[in-house]
């Protein structure tokens, strides 16, 4: 199961050493135009990123594969080369199919990088082009791994608190969850140091005495409290796993998204470094459009990428296991649940300013409690730019 982002991990030391830092140089061969054939090749396809973009854009992501990457795999075109060992695909970067002229290297984040968040591992490893970095995680870092989200991939986040509707038949919400765990004796279990969990204590959603962060990401836990305990989640996946894939359990649950709860932030969001925003701006000018299409046509024909993913699972072969039910379950939720969504205008991938100054309001005292400081004076306009979006493109 996939981890959340913690507020403890960072003060647990993700910090890079300086010496780090400058052994990692920025002037990679990925970083050079591409040659002039691929650039001919891609103008005959229609979009050409060969004069603006690195040779082979980068891209970092935050856990395994799995159909919520979907819009970026949907990038990846035929004939793509799997590092096993790295766990990572490269492939001509694809429009419609058709070649840009430049490669993508899609990385594997979570175990793959040690459970290094992506925007610190793009300060590690200057040879990444853009990462998932969620709202949270940017104001978590914005002090010290500033970065600029310039696309975002999917308006709400799936993760979720999910119980036993047998067993708590009037329970609509995570606040009336909370209430009747109070009964019960039951508790949530989460994964100790999530942000979302202190919002919910913080704003009085849940007391602190029906919450348990001992979490391991096994369904063990929950089997055995045989419905008494709810636990954290994601609607694109466990409600599927629990009812279909875990035998013990094999039933259905219900839940609540954190974003209806109140921590609203935008998952996974294509980041860059601040610093590095305006070098790459002609880049993301051309770029950003090809991934909003690549949103738009993987949730409407997720076949063949789905396809990719299932292939890279089996091909990296570290113990994260991801079927086609799931898969096509992730997508029909992305769309049941408006995660891949317009939001509240006619084209995909914006941020909305008030949103994200919100995020950043309830999420500072947090992140400041727990030893990790987001910048001073932060600003919503910090975070994010939306100028590089096609408004012409959407669902």
């Amino acid at each position: 199961m996939r981890r959340t982002r913690s507020v403890a991990a960072v003060a647990a030391g993700i910090l890079l050493t300086s010496a780090t830092l400058a052994a990692c140089s920025s002037d990679s061969d990925d970083d050079a135009a591409a040659p002039s054939g691929a650039a001919t090749s891609a103008a005959a396809g229609g979009v050409d990123l060969s004069d603006v973009c690195p040779a082979t854009v980068v891209v970092q992501t935050d856990w395994n594969p799995e159909a919520d990457h979907g819009h970026i795999y949907e990038l990846v075109g035929p004939g793509y080369k799997v590092d096993a060992n790295q766990k990572s695909v490269t492939g001509d970067l694809v429009a419609g199919g058709k070649p840009t002229g430049v490669k993508i290297e899609v990385r594997a984040g979570g175990p793959a990088i040690g459970f290094t968040q992506p925007s610190a591992q793009m300060y590690q490893d200057k040879s990444i082009t853009m990462a998932y970095v969620s709202t949270d995680e940017a104001v978590q870092l914005s002090d010290k791994f500033p970065t600029t989200a310039v696309f975002a991939e999917n308006d709400k986040s799936p993760m979720m608190v999910m119980w036993d509707p047998a067993k708590y038949p009037d329970v609509t919400d995570i606040k009336s969850l909370g209430t009747a765990l109070k009964g019960t004796g039951g508790v949530i279990r989460y994964f100790n140091g999530a942000t979302y969990m202190s919002y919910l204590i913080g704003s009085g959603v849940l007391d602190k005495s029906v919450t348990d962060g001992s979490y391991d990401g096994t369904p063990a836990n929950f089997v055995a409290a045989k419905g008494k305990d709810a636990q954290q989640g994601f609607a694109t996946a466990e409600p599927y796993i629990y009812e279909k894939e875990v035998g013990a359990w094999g039933k259905p649950v219900k839940f609540q998204t954190i974003y209806d709860a109140g921590f609203q932030f935008y998952p996974e969001a294509m980041s860059v470094r601040t610093g590095d925003l305006d070098s790459m701006a002609p880049c993301l000018k051309k770029l950003v459009p090809v991934m909003q299409q690549a949103d738009v046509d993987y949730i409407d024909d997720p076949a063949t990428t789905n396809a990719l993913i299932l292939d890279l699972v089996k091909q990296y072969n570290n113990g994260w296991v991801y079927s086609q039910g799931v898969a096509d379950y992730a997508v029909q939720q992305m769309k049941d649940l408006d995660i891949a969504t317009n939001g509240d205008n006619a084209y995909v991938g914006d941020f909305d300013e008030a949103r994200v100054q919100k995020l950043i309001d309830i999420s500072s005292p947090i992140f400041t409690d727990a030893g990790s400081p987001p910048k001073a004076g932060l600003k919503a306009t910090d975070l994010f730019t939306n100028e590089f979006l096609d408004q012409s493109i959407g669902f």
